[in-house]
């Protein structure tokens, strides 16, 4: 796992995402124009957190190395150091794997 030299701000984490098989079940090669983007990635970096109604600073559920289910259009797509990266907020993950 490379390092970046970006922090994502707040709430927001910047995942890359899983590759995705290129064969179905039954052995079919899926060209790529024709495969979905994948919604599983792990976690690069994350933001400090949050602050709730008080003032205090909230540490996110995710980490740096976790692999998550994400929504098939949430975040926003970047180019950092050469490698394609979403950026998107904590909300946006729907769970953790394993």
């Amino acid at each position: 796992m490379a390092q970046t030299k970006f922090r994502p701000l707040h709430d927001r984490v910047v995942v890359r995402r899983v590759e995705s098989e290129e064969k179905t079940k039954g052995g079919i090669i899926i060209p790529d124009t024709a495969k979905e983007k994948p919604q599983e990635g792990e976690v690069i970096a994350v933001g400090s957190g949050v602050r709730d109604d008080a003032g205090k600073l909230v540490d996110l559920d995710v980490k740096a190395g976790d692999r998550v289910l994400f929504g098939k259009w949430s975040g926003t797509e970047v180019k950092l150091d050469g490698e394609d990266l979403l950026i998107m907020k904590e909300s946006d993950i729907m769970g953790i794997l394993g």
